[in-house]
């Protein structure tokens, strides 16, 4: 009953912003199940969208709002795209063979089963961290703050990579060329 007490207290000593967290995780677990339990893979790839929406809500209570807008373009946009594209091209057959289902079902069970008492041995182990607002940053996460970095501490690795997605682009569009008959190539 003590245990049942201190939760109900961490609970009303919570701002709007704990509460959202609390929310949005409980929210996203569901989603995050609903991903891999939906017999439909189009519901599948709709709840993993809403998945990644509930996780940019996270980015922004963390301020940490570049992820988010990442998150939501590059993940939740350009990736679901191509997996719904993926899953139309494929025309998924539903194959209703009880022993590879039960198989599945059991082997899932397994594996989440040990991987439910890992986590648990592993945050049972960890430190927990202490917040002290006399040396919060609230700039942390920012873009700025990211540009700061990255042209200053990692100005060769970001140049590297700019120069690998422009190689990887002139091959794409010199493939494309010769595949289309052009007859300069």
């Amino acid at each position: 009953m003590n245990q049942l007490d201190s939760f109900i207290s961490h609970l009303k000593s919570l701002t709007t912003a704990g509460y959202l967290f609390y929310g949005l995780g409980f929210i996203t677990l569901l989603s995050a199940i609903t991903v891999v339990t939906a017999r439909n893979p189009i519901h599948s790839v709709l709840a993993l969208i809403f998945t990644f929406f509930c996780l940019t809500g996270h980015y922004m209570l963390l301020n940490a709002q570049f992820l988010a807008i990442v998150n939501i373009i590059v993940y939740a946009g350009a990736i679901m795209v191509l997996f719904l594209f993926a899953i139309m091209f494929l025309n998924l057959k539903q194959d209703d063979e009880e022993s590879k289902v039960t198989l599945t079902k059991t082997a899932a069970v397994i594996v989440g089963g040990v991987l439910m008492v890992l986590l648990l041995s592993i945050f049972n182990a960890a430190p927990v961290g202490t917040f002290n607002p006399s040396t919060y940053d609230s700039q942390t996460g920012l873009v700025e703050r990211l540009g700061i970095v990255l042209y200053s501490d990692y100005i060769l690795p970001f140049e590297l990579a700019s120069v690998l997605f422009l190689i990887a682009m002139v091959g794409a569009v010199m493939l494309g060329k010769r595949e289309a008959g052009d007859p300069h190539f």
